[in-house]
């Protein structure tokens, strides 16, 4: 990935990525030391850092991910800073183990700086994906210790 993509490109080549199912490239856009936030994540990490820790969480995506997306309605907005932008769309989704499709919303504050993602808070509907994948039951049996402070069932 060249030094010299605006930030308006860099994300264009992450949806790009994305939506090709290419999660092997995707740690490429991010510079070593780049932090990632997934704002909304019910379970799991929110933040992740560094690129090496980002190639294993698409690597862990690709393996597991049951889902086909398509991204409509990008609208990218140039703010006062020029390394930072902020992107809305939509993902088109089909689950194929339930057959489910669906639509989710995304918004993404990138921080791009020399061609490479040195910064991102990520906004998306996780609980559309839950949903839609049958998965609720789980999540909620997660979530109970952090909300009433007890351990796990087993």
């Amino acid at each position: 990935m060249s030094g010299t993509l605006s930030p308006r490109e860099v994300f264009q080549q992450l949806l790009e990525g994305i939506t090709a199912g290419r999660f092997a490239e995707l740690a490429e856009l991010y510079a070593e030391d780049a932090v990632v936030e997934t704002v909304f994540e019910p379970v799991g990490p929110r933040r992740i850092e560094g690129r090496p820790a980002l190639k294993e969480r698409f690597a862990a995506v690709a393996a597991n991910s049951p889902i086909e997306l398509t991204a409509t309605e990008v609208v990218v907005r140039e703010t006062d800073d020029p390394e930072v932008i902020v992107a809305e769309w939509n993902y088109q989704v089909h689950h194929r183990v339930t057959g489910r499709d669906f639509e989710t919303a995304n918004i993404q504050v990138l921080r791009v700086r020399d061609g490479l993602i040195v910064g991102s808070r990520d906004f998306h509907d996780h609980l559309a994906l839950v949903v839609a994948g049958g998965d609720l039951p789980q999540l909620v049996a997660a979530l109970e210790p952090a909300v009433t402070g007890t351990s796990p069932r087993t």
